[in-house]
């Protein structure tokens, strides 16, 4: 290893131990920062570090998820993994993962690193990572400040899978906007997709990114939708169709509040509450099979394996049982308000809103949420908090769903873990995720029982 390189390790090392013992931070971006102010070429230099492959996992929803699939699927082989397992996906964070995790000599030791990519990052990252693999979970619309309209994501990831053309491609078939990175680069490809109609109605809902060809312009006919875009289609002029996928998931069935599915022989009795993680998993699997990464423990491993990952999480405060879920843009909070209707008991609804530049500062997507669909989700009440709490209650308002809202979140949990339904959701954006479980937590903990999930 060249000096350059050695320096700008030992320098982000000590960047990462003064932010910690100053109690600053995680420190799991200015480390990167400094590493790549001293060595531009640093990630270069390190991704060429890893024995065997890297894998980077992209899209809209779902990329957290799928990305701590792979990392324990491959740990659970007994291979040694490098991860931005904070979801640091732009470059700076990226550069982190890899520079703290070398030894006291500046060398990684690492078989596989499995990295989250942010889709508008992807250009300056891939081709200094040149991944053997790129998984792609979906393109829909997220933080319009940030990436604008999804034709804006589409030609990022499209730039950046140019870049590398031997990265071999995993896309999801299911959805169109997706799939048309197979039909205009030259990359090696596998697809997987979804055949059954497993997604309920509020789930599906009227969102959708691109209904059209994109070969032809023609607008497409779906024999039907999961959610958004992603579907069975066809179009009738030019006959593009959604292929036969390479790998898939069969028999889903949903009991007992979580999903068991087959795939490839294997049957499956998964942790997964919502049926977009059995998405997640299919992916990962093709993912490894692709590369012929070692998979024989995949089942044990998505049997055990947590998928709330912190961003579905469940505790139990004063005797009421608390579920925190993420919720970060149309697609995925109607997963939500779907996953709340599945509950046919009575409860109380929380959802926080916040504007900060990791939320997106444009708020404009909640007009887009089917919200109507939790006037009949037997709420006894629904209380709005955060930033832009009022924005949140006028969305409410227009369709005639009453809410309060507050500015202390934790006196509002307390009142209703103590005189509530006993059963409380609360649904957050990105800001508010961490800060809002660390909360939990510590309500969870004074009131000495119950347990995080």
């Amino acid at each position: 290893m060249r000096l350059r390189s050695k320096l700008a390790i030992r320098c982000a090392k000590l960047t990462s131990t003064l932010i910690r013992k100053l109690n600053r931070g995680s420190g799991v971006t200015l480390p990167g920062y400094v590493a790549r102010i001293i060595d531009p070429k640093i990630l270069s230099v390190m991704s060429g570090m890893i024995r065997e492959k890297t894998i980077v996992t992209m899209g809209t929803n779902g990329k957290t998820t799928t990305n701590s699939i792979l990392y324990h699927a491959l740990k659970a082989e007994g291979k040694t993994v490098i991860i931005n397992r904070t979801g640091a996906n732009m470059l700076n964070g990226i550069i982190s993962a890899f520079v703290l995790a070398t030894d006291k000599k500046g060398r990684l030791n690492a078989d596989y690193a499995c990295i989250e990519v942010d889709e508008i990052a992807s250009v300056g990252v891939l081709p200094q990572l040149q991944p053997d693999c790129a998984l792609l979970t979906n393109i829909s619309r997220d933080q319009l400040d940030r990436f604008g309209e999804v034709d804006i994501t589409y030609n990022k990831i499209k730039t950046a899978v140019q870049s590398v053309p031997k990265t071999k491609l995993i896309i999801n078939c299911d959805d169109i906007i997706s799939y048309n990175l197979i039909l205009e680069c030259k990359n090696p490809s596998a697809t997987y997709g979804i055949s059954e109609q497993i997604f309920d109605d509020i789930s599906r809902s009227e969102i959708r990114e691109s209904i059209f060809c994109r070969s032809c312009g023609k607008k497409l006919l779906y024999d039907f939708f999961h959610y958004g875009q992603l579907g069975i289609y066809h179009c009738t002029n030019c006959g593009l169709k959604r292929p036969k996928p390479d790998y898939t998931a069969t028999n889903i069935i949903f009991h007992d509040e979580v999903y068991s599915f087959d795939m490839d022989g294997m049957h499956i009795d998964s942790g997964a509450r919502s049926p977009y993680n059995v998405y997640n998993t299919l992916s990962a699997y093709a993912a490894l099979c692709s590369l012929n990464a070692p998979s024989k423990g995949f089942k044990a491993t998505i049997e055990n394996f947590d998928y709330g990952n912190n961003r579905e999480s469940i505790f139990t405060i004063n005797g009421a049982r608390v579920q925190l879920h993420l919720a970060k843009n149309p697609i995925g909070f109607q997963q939500k308000i779907s996953l709340v209707l599945k509950d046919p008991k009575p409860k109380d609804v929380i959802i926080q809103i916040n504007d900060t530049y990791q939320d997106g500062e444009d708020i404009s997507w909640l007009w887009d949420v089917d919200f109507q669909y939790l006037a009949d989700a037997n709420t006894a009440s629904i209380t709005t908090t955060g930033t832009r709490c009022h924005d949140m209650g006028l969305r409410l308002k227009y369709e005639d769903i009453p809410a309060s809202s507050t500015t202390d979140l934790k006196k509002r949990v307390e009142e209703l873990a103590a005189n509530g339904t006993k059963n409380l959701y609360i649904i957050v954006n990105y800001s508010g995720l961490y800060r809002t479980n660390h909360l939990l937590k510590e309500l969870q903990n004074a009131k000495n029982g119950g347990y995080s999930a």
